[in-house]
């Protein structure tokens, strides 16, 4: 009966890890660029009021993929 639990256990515990490993992948997709206030329009959306020249973008090994 001992083992039947500690099966259990371990296979509870490996998909929990899985989940949690999932949703923190996941959690990181998203639009890049600043988060825009409520109620911006479209043409304003993202858009920086620095001085600073804009950095290149840099590629990234999967960008193919996306």
């Amino acid at each position: 009966m001992d083992r039947v639990m500690v099966n259990s256990l371990k296979r509870t515990t490996l998909t929990l890890s899985l989940l949690l490993a999932a949703s923190l992948a996941l959690s990181a997709c998203g639009r890049k660029g600043d988060l825009d206030p409520p109620n911006t329009p479209v043409d304003q959306q993202n858009k920086r009021d620095s001085k600073v020249a804009p950095v290149a973008d840099k590629p990234f090994l999967l960008d193919p993929l996306l």
